[in-house]
């Protein structure tokens, strides 16, 4: 390359494999490192990774870096647990106020539905009195033991009448 810029190569599975194994035997960091031709902080690095997590396999991500953390999530879906009829727009504000960072309602949405929790549109309807209440009740007692054929007919009349 003409240009100064670094090129970044990562290095593959074999290759990882051989220097975990060489470290493994006992040899120093730095002379695995001028065996390969790469830094010592790489080695460095891989080597801790190892002793770690137990694997030195690249962990791959790709896109854009979430913006919530775990711990987050979960509290968005506490949030959205305690109080049912809080809109994304309120948890998102919430949310925002207790970590310090700005997150969005769309963001919330998308956690809530990975957490198990969907949108539902309230049905708007008007509340009966009790005594409409109570008629209701009654109605209902009358005709629970109504065969198909009457209902039938009063299907059918309903029908007659609109027309």
């Amino acid at each position: 390359m003409a240009n100064n810029q670094s090129v970044r190569r990562h290095l593959d599975a074999f290759t990882r494999g051989r220097i975990i194994g060489k470290l493994e035997e006992g040899r120093s960091v730095t002379s695995v490192a001028a065996e390969f031709g790469i830094a010592h902080s790489i080695v460095s690095r891989l080597w801790r990774q190892f002793q770690t997590t137990g694997t030195a396999i690249r962990g791959f991500s790709s896109g854009r870096p979430r913006g919530t953390t775990s711990a987050d999530d979960r509290y968005i879906v506490l949030q959205a647990r305690r109080n049912r009829r809080q809109t994304t727009g309120e948890i998102a504000r919430h949310t925002t106020q207790a970590t310090g960072r700005p997150i969005s309602r769309f963001t919330v949405a998308r956690r809530l539905h990975g957490g198990g929790l969907f949108a539902r549109r309230p049905v708007r309807c008007v509340p009966l009195k009790p005594a409409q209440r109570r008629r209701r009740s009654l109605w209902c007692r009358e005709h629970r033991n109504w065969r198909d054929n009457e209902w039938g007919r009063v299907l059918l009349q309903m029908r007659a009448d609109s027309v």
